[in-house]
């Protein structure tokens, strides 16, 4: 008989055990007895969503899923909104878990902690603007007991305050549901958390030994050039530019390509005209000059002969001329200079001018195209037969010189001069070497007054605008 009561009165003590634990569960009643001297957190009221905050620590409740397991990760949203028109003068989110957690606010992670016995204390009062504003908070579980702790207390500037404690009002987010930090609604699916237990309850019976205060967090500044708008402008203008120099350095490779052909090409004519025309004027003019010795010195056929070589000599020279205007192995700034002096030397050697030269003691061996080569040379050419024709001089001088962005020839004389102003009528040399040097982008300075000889100055650029469709490359050649 009295085992029986003692056996009822174990199981009525069993019995009343569990339903203090129910309570406690509940936050009804402390699981650790009255002897407990700490103050007791909000209580946990299972009929309701809201909890305030703790006077002290500023949490709420622990709250996990429905269902707890080792190694779990678990994630949690909660959405709130800052009336318009307000101002926000402080905002101090404090927040623990056990084991450990990721905070995250507006998509921007604020901090991680891993000790559920120190709470973590944000100031966000920076980051916090009226609107809608999203809480996410991911958690991880590393064996038993599993729960989060947080507060968000909301001081505005007309005396108005929010609090945001962890509650049922948070939703648990499944794990599979990607982008959970930024959605701006829960899904369907998401369930509400569950309460596991009051602040500062079993099973975590003691408050929070530490508070680590983070300094305030500023909002993050975005230049101009982070933002997006710029970057895809910048982004076309890198796809435009790069569209375009692709576009250019294939016609400049065509146009490479096609110079090579021209190049070729001139090669071929220059050697087709020295070895076919030049070689038959040649000998037509042996063949003249032998039937010219022929005939009888008083003997009309003779002179005529000899009318008719002398012309064929000066085909010849000016096929030669022609030759070496479109030979691309000419096509050297020393060559020209070289073969000025040489047309010079050779034309007025039947003349009684004598001929100075003055030149640049190391020409540069830089490249000297067609175009320019061409028309300074009849340029320079048609100088030379002014001077031979008009000017009655005894001496001519030719200077050639190097200067900062191009080359300067000088054709002088000591003849009877003119007046460039009042030219004679019927001549048109200073026509054409204006012209010639035009068209080489050179520039023709033409000095004389009568009795003081005459001076032809040809200033020639060695830097010239490219012709084309790439017209804003230069073509520089290298001094």
């Amino acid at each position: 008989m009295q085992v029986a009561v003692l056996n009822g009165c174990a199981m009525h003590g069993l019995r009343w055990a569990a339903i203090r634990l129910a309570l406690g569960l509940a936050g009804l009643w402390p699981l650790s007895g009255p002897a407990r001297t700490q103050t007791a957190g909000p209580a946990v009221n299972t009929q309701s969503n809201q909890i305030s905050l703790d006077p002290k620590y500023g949490v709420g409740a622990w709250i996990w899923a429905s269902e707890t397991r080792d190694q779990q990760l678990c994630r949690f949203w909660r959405e709130f909104e800052i009336p318009r028109s307000s101002v926000v003068v402080s905002a101090l989110l404090r927040v623990t878990a056990d084991n450990s957690y990721r905070l995250f606010l507006d998509e921007r992670e604020l901090g991680r902690g891993g000790d559920w016995q120190d709470l973590t204390e944000y100031d966000v009062t920076l980051l916090l603007k009226p609107g809608l504003h999203i809480l996410a908070v991911e958690a991880f579980n590393d064996f038993k007991e599993a729960g989060v702790l947080m507060g968000l207390d909301i001081g505005l500037a007309d005396g108005r305050k929010i609090e945001i404690a962890s509650d049922r009002n948070w939703k648990v987010v499944p794990l599979t549901d990607g982008g959970w930090r930024s959605t701006r609604h829960p899904g369907p699916d998401w369930p509400a958390a569950t309460l596991i237990a009051a602040f500062d309850t079993a099973p975590w019976p003691q408050h929070p030994t530490t508070v680590i205060k983070v300094p305030p967090i500023a909002p993050i500044t975005i230049r101009f050039w982070q933002t997006g708008w710029f970057q895809v402008v910048l982004l076309s203008l890198c796809a435009v530019v790069a569209m375009n120099c692709l576009r250019l350095m294939g016609k400049l490779a065509i146009q490479s390509q096609a110079q090579a052909v021209v190049q070729r090409e001139r090669a071929r004519i220059a050697r087709d005209l020295h070895d076919d025309l030049t070689a038959g004027l040649t000998q037509l003019v042996l063949m003249g000059e032998v039937a010219r010795t022929a005939l009888p010195r008083d003997s009309e056929s003779r002179q005529e002969l000899g009318r008719v070589c002398e012309k064929a000599h000066g085909l010849a020279r000016s096929m030669d001329e022609v030759i070496w205007a479109i030979n691309p192995e000419r096509d050297t700034m020393r060559d020209f200079v070289a073969y000025i002096c040489k047309f010079a030397e050779t034309f007025l050697k039947s003349t009684p001018i004598r001929c100075r030269f003055d030149l640049e003691e190391e020409m540069p061996d830089f490249p000297c195209d067609l175009e320019m080569r061409r028309n300074v040379f009849f340029a320079v050419k048609e100088a030379i037969h002014n001077v031979v024709r008009h000017s009655g001089a005894k001496e001519l001088a030719l200077r050639i010189h190097r200067q900062k962005d191009g080359i300067v020839v000088t054709i002088e004389d000591n003849g009877k001069g003119f007046d460039p102003a009042r030219p004679e009528q019927g001549r048109n040399g200073l026509a054409n070497m204006r012209k010639r040097a035009s068209e080489a982008g050179a520039v023709c300075s033409i000095i004389s007054s009568p009795g003081a000889g005459c001076r032809v100055v040809l200033t020639v650029p060695l830097v010239r605008p490219a012709k084309g469709p790439a017209h804003w490359l230069v073509s520089k050649i290298p001094v």
